[in-house]
């Protein structure tokens, strides 16, 4: 598509940005056809603007994926596997709520597009697993509703590598991503209400590469095979197969006192000096024990082998490519207030919230899966649990890799 846009429009190729919004929809097959028609499409029709900026606010509709466990390790909420048991969560990491909002008016006032950035995997789908744009198709078209004459309304993806969807996993009603872009859209234009333009505003383009060391995953492929070992072993042996556990965790969990029989069986056998039905009902408790800790360690292997196999690829990878660097674009915008610096990979939020802090500039976001895909970077301290999630473990780049991208974007920050 650069290639087409320099040659046909004259357009320096490390000028053109382009973010995935990360929905997990079938894209067209013409989609680079397609796109290189909207931006000769946009090209021919531009007009005098009037730009300004701003941030909006929404809470309600993320999480923080990631959970604290009380062994000081880390996991993931997936609907590839089962989450740990309740008793082993500890705590949960952040989310950042802010909206990013460029706004762009015709010089009669009526909006001509808005860019928005806002950091959430737009992954929630919708009911009977339709394709869809997901969450950020539905806020797009909210605001592209609410504004009219033909305004279009751009999603830039922010920092999302470790944030989903409020209730990803509920499973007491059908998926519905729109209800979340509904809030989303509408939090945006509340944002864009409170905007003011202007008729001048500065727009600078900055493009630099950054080489990023690759990590050695063996040592980590080691590990959690030895780790399925380990849990292979603690397997314990029960009588109890699926039919009869469930059978007798409904009777056990419905009456605990009298779980067999009726009460007055119980009754009658203490009368008699026997406790044949206690003897059972202990033995029928320690199989139910041993079933239901069965359960979780297999629950702990599926995590296992689904992040072993997300290490194990990257390692081959890392293998065939022969070097320990891989090479990315780090590119700098800078529109009126907004500054946008931007990140191939899918950063965990922290990275956004730190480099929005020690910016320069007050209106500062970052959009990750920009100018290109190097998976998940989570943080150096996330990092560390390398195996446990699937950001740590769907990841190629080694720990050092967080600072040599937030020293880059605050010096392109900087420069803008």
């Amino acid at each position: 598509v650069r290639a087409r846009l320099h040659e046909e429009l004259h357009l320096e190729p490390a000028h053109v940005l382009f973010n995935a919004s990360h929905c997990h929809g079938v894209i067209c097959a013409d989609i680079e056809q397609r796109t290189v028609d909207a931006v000769k499409e946009a090209w021919s029709t531009m007009v005098p603007v009037r730009v300004g900026a701003g941030v909006g606010r929404n809470d309600k509709i993320m999480e923080n994926r990631r959970v604290r466990l009380k062994n000081g390790r880390e996991a993931d909420v997936r609907r590839a596997y089962a989450l740990p048991p309740d008793n082993e969560v500890a705590g949960v990491g952040p989310v950042d709520p802010e909206i990013g909002v460029l706004r762009f008016d015709r010089l009669d006032g009526r909006t001509l597009a808005v860019v928005y950035n806002f950091a959430c995997h737009p992954i929630q789908g919708v009911p009977g697993a339709g394709n869809t744009a997901d969450i950020t198709g539905f806020a797009s078209r909210v605001i592209e509703d609410c504004l009219g004459d033909g305004a279009v309304a751009l999603f830039l993806q922010g920092c999302a590598g470790d944030i989903n969807p409020v209730s990803y996993k509920a499973f007491d009603h059908p998926p519905d991503a729109e209800p979340l872009g509904n809030l989303l859209g509408l939090s945006t234009m509340r944002a864009l209400r409170r905007i003011q333009t202007e008729e001048t505003g500065e727009l600078r383009v900055l493009n630099e590469p950054l080489a990023l060391p690759r990590a050695n995953l063996a040592p980590y492929i080691d590990a959690l095979k030895e780790r399925q070992l380990e849990l292979l072993g603690s397997l314990k042996g029960t009588t109890l197969n699926l039919k009869t556990f469930i059978q007798l965790l409904v009777k056990y969990r419905l009456n605990p006192d009298y779980p067999s029989a009726d009460s007055h069986h119980y009754l009658h056998e203490q009368m008699m000096g026997r406790n044949h039905l206690a003897h059972l009902d202990a033995e029928n408790r320690r199989n139910l024990d041993l079933y239901i800790d069965n359960i979780h360690i297999m629950e702990e292997m599926t995590r296992v082998q689904a992040n072993l196999d997300l290490l194990t690829m990257h390692h081959e990878r890392y293998v065939a490519a022969g070097k320990d660097t891989i090479d990315v674009e780090v590119m700098g915008l800078k529109i009126g207030e907004f500054a946008l610096v931007t990140f191939p990979g899918e950063p965990s939020v922290q990275i956004g919230l730190n480099i929005k802090k020690k910016s320069p500039h007050k209106l500062t976001f970052v959009a990750g899966v920009t100018n290109g895909y190097i998976y998940y970077t989570p943080t150096s301290q996330q990092l560390g649990n390398r195996g446990g999630a699937q950001e740590d473990s769907d990841c190629i780049v080694a720990t050092e890799w967080q600072k040599l991208f937030e020293d880059k974007a605050l010096e392109i920050l900087r420069a803008l």
